[in-house]
Order: C-alpha cells, then structure tokens, then sequence
C-alpha cells in the first residue's frame, strides 16, 4: 500500500515548516545585510526557477511536494527537457531527454561518475563500505569489482541457479495454496500479487546470500512469515529514503535535528536489516575461522573467503555487513514492481494474456515448468517486461551522478558538485521518443527482423537498469529474476479481475510510483496438479 502519514509525523511536519520558515527568514535578512552573490559564469546554466539567496528553491520544494512531481512539473511549463534547480548551494540537473542523458553517461562518463553523500546514504553503507551509492574513489574501484567478478559473474550466476529455480518453485507453490484457499466466497483464488512478488526476489537474495528462504519458522503453504514481512518492509523503507530531496542533504547543519522525520526511519529499518543480517554473518565467519566450514554455498561464503595479495582476508566485516544490505535494497524492488505493473496492465488487456500464454505454451509447453533457458524464446514476454520498465519505473529519478568538475553539456554549464538525476518516468514516457507514451504496449519493443529482445536500454530511452561507468552489474540477475517471475506466474496461472470489479486500478500512489493499491488479482491454475508440488 502507498505509504501515508500518520498525525503523528503531520505534527512533526507542521513544526518543520514552522521552522523552516524563521530560518528562511533569517537568511534573508542575513543575505541582505551580507548579500550573497552567485558566482559570475561564462556560460548559461540550464533553465530553471529562480533560487533565493542562501536556500535555492528549497522553499518551493517544500510548498510542492512531492519533489518528483514539482520537478517534473515546472519543467513541463517551462517546456525543457534539462533543468537547473538550486537546492542549498547544490545545483541539481533533472533530465527527461534521452540524447541529453547520452551525453551526460557517454560523452562525460567519467566526470558524472560519483554519488551525493546523503544521510540516508551514510547509514545504509555504514560511511561509504559499498558500491552503488559509494562516491568516486578507490572504495568504489574495490567494491565494484568484487560485485561483478565474484558475486555476479556469468560463473556464479550459473553456479546459483539451483538456488534461484527453489525459490521460482515456492513461488507458484504459494500462489496455487492461494488460488485453493477460499477464504473470500465471492473471490476464490483471490492473490494479492504484491506480496508474491516481493517474496519471491526477498526469497530469491536470502537463498543467494545466507542459503536460507526463512529467518523463522516460516509457513506451509510457501509464504512469508513475521520475520520475512519485516525484512522486506524495511528494505523498501531504505529504499524510499534514500535520495528523498531531505532538506538536511542540501543544508548540512540541520542534519542533526532529524526535522522530516526521515532520519529516525531509516534508523530504525537499519536496526531491523541487522537484526536479520549480523548473526548470521558473524556465526559462519567464525565457522570459516574454525575450520568447521570449508565449503562456499553462497554469496556470503564468497565475501568471507575473498583474499588480498598477501593473502589476508580482504572484506572487514563492517564491509561485508554493508554490502549484503545494499544487495539486498538491489535486489527486491525492479523486478517485483515491474512485474506487479505488466499483470496489471496485461489482465486489463486480455488479448495481451492470451498472447503471452500462447507463446509460453508454444515454447514451454504445459507438461513443465517454464525455466530460465526457455527465456531466450520468450521475445513478447521480454516485451511486455520491457514495457512495464519503461512505462512503470520504480523511482521517479535514478541514483544521482555528481560532477567531479565544470563541465559543458550541450550548451549548458554544469558546475562541479551538481548532482545530475535522470528521470525514470520521463524519459520512458517522454511524447518526442515514444508514440502513445502512456499506453501499455508490449509490440512496440518486437523487432521486424525477429532478433532478441532485452530488458536494458542502452539508449536510455527508459531506465531498466543504469548504464555506464556506474551502470548496474547485475543485468543478468536482474533481468533472469524478472522474467522468471512474470514467466511462472503466466504459465502456471490463469489471471482476472475480482469480480467486484470491472478493471484493475492502474492509479499511482501520490509519492511514490507503486500501484496505488497492491494488486489483488484471481488466479487459477492452468497446468496439471502435480507440477505445483515442491
């Protein structure tokens, strides 16, 4: 569900307005008294509203939330696809082209290839440890490299996907125990799809990484139990905060009064992540130490037993801990969301259904499963996948990039320290590149020459998963977990509308790019009994 509020944090709001507003006023007569003068350029920054001295236009922002919207909308009147927005004394540069956003990660790779420090940030990879939200610097280098050559290598993709084909097993399981439970007598099979996918990618990370589906009892019919629930709520909690536009990341010296609220949140989720996380991380560390472990089951056991030239261990635990927290966030969200959207929009489309379960009974057939080797054949699949990515992203705007100099983009001045953000919904829904941008249309993707379809976007016509220098390096995790995901739900299931309702609900939530509500959907079993078995 969207998250919303309680009056608890409207209060604590109200006073951070409250406040705000005398130390805005402060400022300015403090600017006019002492005025503050921009420093004189050369070249035009792009366009963009007004700042006022000291605070930018982090006075609008907090008039207009949410941020995402507000950028997005002042940037729709002022009908440019590159903006230049003033938070604090940081510049930040919003883009909704996708010849632009080529440029930025192209041309000027290298410059844009570090990250804000953010509070948020700062916690989740417990000072910099990690490497998707780590800045430019040796740390990165290190952390990078261990992420694409021992952890998400095409080797150890292959090596652990025994693993990965258990959890797309529990998934149907799960659902075919929901689709025989009737506990709504108007809705047999009723599923509520969110949960399933979400589970499904948390199962899938908790078997990759701690070789386990529960941190508790768990349950009989394959789903989540309390513990699970919990992991997973505090992942997308992280996951939400992470780059929020809190006003203490753009005015340093707030940071400690935690006025938004954001602060205590991500705290507490993080308490949560390593409830969950360090006792089994610091239980098979000492198992590898005592020589009671001796076999690599799992990405853990590769961190532990990563060695430097002198042959010393070269992960701290402090290193270890952060970076299977940031797998974690990595892992759960793409491609959940985007297969929740693409049933959504396929069960209000039937024709489209039909099609796809057409040709995963051509491919697969309906004596077994559908497993990761059918994917290369499933093109329309791809498509209507690829179309959920681009028009349904997971966060309005990707990982910031921060310029490491001046630099010219186009005929724009980009001052060092910017943090560049390329929009997810606006590049993917961009009416100059994309025909019926807000029509789910999976054919659009198809090739007339009938080659193969993938989930990047190397054009950056949409946002799949990042490109460049700090482009994501699990595209091939990614891309296997989404498409068995939406693959096993359509091959082993027939889906429908409640009947209490003509169509599914395709609203977003106000601040965030979730369904509106999660999607509550019937399925009913299409294949014989026997293969929802474990």
């Amino acid at each position: 569900m969207c998250h919303t509020p309680d009056y608890f944090w409207s209060y604590l709001q109200s006073l951070w307005s409250s406040l705000f507003v005398m130390i805005f006023l402060f400022m300015i007569i403090k600017a006019l008294t002492s005025p503050f003068i921009e420093k004189p350029t050369k070249h035009n920054l792009p366009p963009g509203p007004k700042p006022w001295p000291i605070v930018g236009n982090l006075p609008e922002m907090l008039a207009n939330k949410p941020a995402p919207q507000w950028i997005h909308k002042m940037m729709e009147e002022m009908n440019t696809e590159i903006a230049c927005i003033r938070l604090g004394n940081v510049h930040v540069i919003p883009v909704t082209s996708p010849a632009i956003a080529r440029e930025f990660l192209r041309k000027h790779d290298a410059t844009f290839a570090s990250r804000p420090k953010t509070m948020a940030t700062e916690a989740i990879s417990s000072g910099y440890l990690t490497t998707a939200v780590t800045p430019f610097g040796e740390q990165w280098k290190k952390m990078k490299k261990i992420l694409a050559n021992e952890l998400l290598s095409p080797l150890k993709h292959q090596w652990l996907q025994d693993k990965r084909n258990e959890e797309a097993a529990n998934l149907v399981f799960y659902v075919f125990n929901k689709s025989n439970y009737n506990d709504h007598d108007h809705d047999h099979g009723l599923v509520n799809v969110r949960i399933a996918s979400q589970h499904y990618c948390a199962n899938v990370f908790r078997k990759m990484v701690f070789n386990t589906r529960y941190f508790g009892m768990g349950r009989e019919d394959g789903g989540p139990g309390f513990e699970e629930t919990e992991h997973v709520d505090a992942a997308f909690v992280l996951l939400k905060y992470i780059y929020a536009f809190s006003v203490s990341d753009y005015v340093p010296w707030l940071n400690g009064l935690g006025l938004d609220g954001h602060k205590s949140k991500v705290k507490k989720a993080m308490r949560i992540m390593e409830k969950y996380h360090d006792f089994i991380i610091e239980e098979r560390i000492k198992k590898w130490n005592e020589g009671t472990k001796i076999v690599k089951e799992d990405m853990l056991d590769v961190l532990i037993t990563l060695k430097d030239v002198n042959g010393d261990q070269l992960l701290t635990l402090k290193e270890i801990k952060a970076q299977i927290i940031e797998l974690m966030m990595a892992v759960v969200d793409n491609p959940s969301n985007a297969v929740e959207w693409a049933l959504a929009e396929m069960i209000n489309q039937p024709e489209l259904l039909q099609r796809a379960t057409e040709e995963l009974d051509n491919v697969v057939g309906k004596e077994r499963m559908v497993q990761e080797s059918d994917i290369p054949k499933l093109k329309f699949l791809k498509a209507c996948a690829r179309e959920s990515f681009r028009m349904h992203p997971i966060a309005p705007f990707n990982v910031p990039y921060v310029s490491m100099k001046d630099t010219m983009v186009g005929n724009y001045f980009i001052p060092k320290g910017s943090h560049v953000i390329l929009s997810r919904s606006g590049l993917g829904r961009n009416p100059n590149v994309w025909s019926e941008p807000h029509k789910f249309k999976p054919e659009r993707h198809l090739k007339s020459d009938g080659s193969d379809v993938v989930l990047s976007e190397p054009e950056l016509k949409f946002i799949s998963f990042s490109t460049g220098r700090r482009g994501c390096p699990g595209v091939n995790l990614g891309t296997t977990m989404t498409m068995v995901l939406l693959a096993r739900l359509l091959h082993a299931f027939n889906w429908s509308a409640p009947s209490n309702v003509s169509s599914i609900n395709l609203n977003e939530c106000k601040s965030e790019m979730f369904l509106a509500e999660p999607l509550l959907a019937i399925a009913k079993p299409r294949l014989a009994t026997k293969l929802y078995h474990l």
